[in-house]
């Protein structure tokens, strides 16, 4: 007979039954999660003007009587999610905004638009910088440091890929002609404002020469994502725009040409107009700006006259200068397209050629 067919009531095992069975306890000392969330329906909306250190700085019952920021942080069903400036995002708890209160951020509302960059062009990893903005207002220095034509061409595709409207704003023309380099963007339907500031950084008698009443007239009413090299004056124009923002100016170093990184975070400005109101969204300057995340048939959209056209292109057709039987390039040198056309293919070439 084996030891467990033992008759032998001495045994110690004749003792046991399920109830001494022992469960180890959860070890982080809580309830088992539960996928069942709350509705949230007592929840108000909010706008996100800012983002420092896992706490969100929002506006609260905006354009009422009863407007106020208030600071939140993020829901933990959110931390795989992105919340950044221009979101609209749904808010608990305690959003009254009075000192050392905290309201929760569970949810985020339908983005209109998603502005993108990637670390380098092989990168699919992308890092959303703006939600919902509908313009993008692209600062250059005419000199001090040199405008970058292939940064702007960067800062175009991104913009036409998110569906945002570029406006571009040259700075510092008092210190060399800039029709130089506004002729790389002869062939687009691109806004341009010249101003003569930036090269004294944050001087008494900056907005003396802004066109500001003409930066009024195309910013009121909208959501206005401002970028720009570090160096070429973009503090200084938001800072002219929106009196009271203070944000932090710099020098462009003498020896390498390269601007100071003076705003380290992107915040929203609102902007109070004679045409009404509107916000500036400052952004970081940057050096470089990844389109790994970017779809090519984006950029042809934004060119309608063109992208028509090219709905009589071979298929695979890359429109680009070597493309064999690209009907643009046939319509363009058939005279088809006016005068502007061929400056229209050669922006358009530029720009698909960032992927080549």
């Amino acid at each position: 007979m084996s030891w467990w067919d033992t008759d032998d009531e001495d045994e110690p095992y004749d003792e046991y039954d399920e109830t001494s069975v022992r469960v180890r306890p959860n070890p982080k000392g809580n309830r088992p999660r539960t996928k069942m969330r709350p509705d949230h329906d007592d929840a108000v909306v909010a706008r996100v003007l800012g983002v420092d250190r896992g706490r969100y700085t929002v506006l609260v019952d905006e354009n009422t009587a009863d407007e106020h920021e208030a600071i939140a942080a993020r829901a933990s069903e959110l931390r795989r999610q992105a919340v950044v400036t221009g979101d609209r995002v749904d808010l608990v708890g305690d959003a009254s905004g009075d000192e050392g209160t905290l309201a929760r951020i569970v949810r985020i509302r339908e983005r209109s638009t998603l502005l993108r960059r990637s670390a380098d062009d092989t990168d699919a990893v992308e890092r959303v910088i703006v939600a919902n903005a509908d313009q993008m207002l692209i600062v250059v220095a005419a000199a001090n440091p040199e405008p970058r034509t292939r940064l702007v061409d960067r800062y175009l595709v991104a913009a036409y890929d998110a569906g945002i409207t570029p406006l571009l704003c040259v700075t510092k023309t008092d210190l060399a002609d800039p029709a130089p380099f506004l002729a790389n963007f002869a062939g687009l339907d691109l806004p341009v404002f010249l101003s003569t500031t930036g090269a004294g950084g944050d001087h008494a008698d900056a907005v003396d020469g802004i066109p500001l009443d003409e930066l009024f007239h195309a910013l009121a009413g909208h959501d206005t994502v401002a970028v720009g090299h570090s160096g070429v004056g973009k503090s200084t124009l938001v800072n002219a725009l929106v009196p009271d923002a203070h944000r932090a100016t710099g020098h462009v170093n003498e020896v390498t040409g390269r601007g100071r990184h003076t705003s380290s975070s992107t915040i929203s400005l609102r902007l109070r107009t004679p045409y009404g109101d509107g916000w500036i969204i400052d952004t970081p300057g940057v050096r470089s700006f990844g389109l790994g995340h970017v779809d090519r048939a984006n950029i042809l959209k934004a060119f309608t006259d063109l992208a028509a056209i090219a709905e009589n292109c071979p298929r695979g057709c890359t429109h680009l200068p070597d493309a064999p039987d690209c009907a643009i390039i046939e319509a363009v040198d058939a005279g088809e397209l006016g005068e502007l056309g061929p400056a229209r293919l050669d922006s358009l070439q530029r720009l698909l050629a960032t992927f080549a």
